[in-house]
């Protein structure tokens, strides 16, 4: 990643080539997703259509009501359990309906987990390869159509992955839901590879629309305070022993002088081609 001081300097520079750009934030209601959400909002200056998608509707009224006030602003919440490629389905097709670009799409949801087991959707997939991946992909997919028309105006159209650019590992073409051999770490290593062919077929596919895998390190989010009632005490010892190789968007948000990975993780969906 580039020096902070040049990735703020890059941010703050930032010119959509847009006069009120589109951005839709998957994830965007905790964590990294969230940040990047409030950041964005900022450097725009609340002058943008910003669309958070997730589950939690008190998380998403807190970060929207966090935007800047601007008489140009659009905010707005859509509700969507990403677990269900259905629901996924049912959200795509109304937001196709309600816009007619897209800018920016920024992908970011999950959840941690190192100790469970697979745990299968109604619809047969494991959770975890839902978000990271299965999710993702029917996202970009669906929404094409209105990055292309972004792309068409010769305004910005891009993709952004927040997961684990270049940590994947060799995959079993044939076991590739995971569901002979599972673990957590197989799952998050096998999103990562999936999502780096991924998103290569897709810049393939459509060059005029940019897209970028990131990944950006350890990040201190709600979703890194463990879940299982056997981790839950061991709480405290995981965030001391992960504390100096993470960051909390949170503070970032408040304290712009430390190590900021919004600030590099936004230096990539603004400029071009990095």
């Amino acid at each position: 990643m580039p020096p902070l001081a040049q990735a703020l300097k890059l941010n703050a520079s930032f010119l959509p080539k847009a006069p009120k750009p589109v951005a839709l934030f998957v994830g965007g209601t905790s964590g990294i997703g969230q940040a990047m959400a409030r950041r964005f909002a900022e450097y725009t200056k609340g002058e943008s259509h910003i669309i958070v998608v997730g589950r939690n509707h008190a998380a998403a009224r807190a970060t929207i009501s966090s935007f800047p006030n601007s008489k140009l602003g659009t905010y707005e919440f859509v509700e969507c359990d990403a677990t269900l490629m259905q629901n996924v389905g049912t959200t795509t097709a109304a937001l196709r309906a309600h816009i007619s670009k897209l800018n920016f799409l920024v992908l970011s949801p999950g959840f941690f987990s190192i100790i469970a087991g697979r745990d299968e959707t109604a619809e047969g997939l494991d959770k975890k390869l839902a978000l990271l991946y299965y999710a993702r992909w029917k996202f970009i997919y669906d929404l094409m159509p209105l990055l292309q028309n972004a792309a068409a105006s010769a305004e910005d159209a891009k993709v952004y992955s927040v997961l684990g650019a270049g940590t994947g590992s060799a995959i079993d073409l044939d076991d590739l839901g995971l569901k002979k051999r599972y673990s957590a770490l197989k799952a998050a290593t096998a999103a990562a590879t999936y999502t780096d062919l991924m998103m290569e077929k897709f810049a393939t596919t459509n060059p005029q629309v940019q897209f970028t895998h990131a990944f950006p390190g350890l990040v201190r989010t709600p979703m890194m305070r463990p879940k299982h009632w056997v981790l839950k005490p061991l709480a405290p010892l995981i965030s001391v022993a992960s504390y100096p190789f993470t960051v909390t968007p949170e503070v970032i948000l408040v304290l712009l002088t430390p190590i900021s990975v919004i600030a590099w993780e936004l230096m990539y969906v603004f400029i071009p081609r990095y």
